[in-house]
Parts: structure tokens; sequence; C-alpha cells
């Protein structure tokens, strides 16, 4: 396996993510009568479109976070935090959709992951600097 191979894998399963939540937007607006493009109306579909958006925004800047990571610091330990930060973005979009007040440990937890990458990614970046 070359260096690009984790990393990825990480990627591909952050699109299917977000395609996901968009089938899952779809579906609620079918089933709670909610035509596009108000974003408005019942409660439960509200919560549905604001776990995409809010993903959808997150994942912005954790895929630059997640290569810059993987080039500056460690392919494997990016790709780790990568798989952490996936699974607090379910847990969150679990928790949001069906017990919002229990959201704040999948959020931790991908924000966690997030910044480490960042931090990953600046101390490697930084080292880059010291070599040359």
């Amino acid at each position: 396996m070359t260096w690009i191979q984790w990393p990825s894998l990480i990627t591909w399963l952050t699109l299917i993510l977000l395609v996901a939540l968009a089938f899952d937007v779809s579906r609620a607006r079918a089933h709670y009568g909610i035509l596009a493009p108000s974003t408005s109306g019942d409660e439960q579909f509200e919560r549905i479109y604001r776990v995409h958006m809010n993903t959808l925004e997150n994942a912005l800047v954790f895929l630059p976070a997640l290569w810059l990571a993987a080039w500056y610091w460690n392919p494997t330990w990016a790709s780790v935090c990568g798989a952490t930060w996936l699974a607090g973005r379910i847990w969150y979009a679990r928790s949001y959709a069906h017990r919002p007040k229990h959201r704040s440990g999948g959020f931790s937890l991908s924000f966690l992951a997030f910044a480490v990458l960042i931090v990953g990614s600046a101390v490697g970046w930084v080292r880059t600097l010291a070599w040359t």
C-alpha cells in the first residue's frame, strides 16, 4: 500500500456519508411534505436537514485538514483521526435526528479528531520549514 490509500479511503467514506445524509433529507422531505426550497416546517425534518448541513459544513474544513495532515504529518495517524471524525459525525447524525440533547458526544469526538488533524498538519508543516 502507498501512503495515499488510507486518506483516500477516508475521503471516499466521507463522500458516501454526505450522499447518505442528502438521501435522508430527500426522504424526510417526502415524508413530512416539505417541498424544496423550504427548509422548515416539521421539527424532525429540520433536525435531519441540520444534520446534513452541519456535516457538509464540517466536511469542508475536515477534508483539507485530513490531506494536509497526511502529507505533512503522518498518513496513518491522519487516517485514524479521519476515521474517528467519521465515527463522530455518524454518532452526531444519529443522536441529533433521534435524541437531539445527546448529540454533543458525537460532535465532541469529531471536533477532537479535527483538532488533532489541524495540530498534526501544522507541526508537520513547521518541521518542513526547519529542514529546508
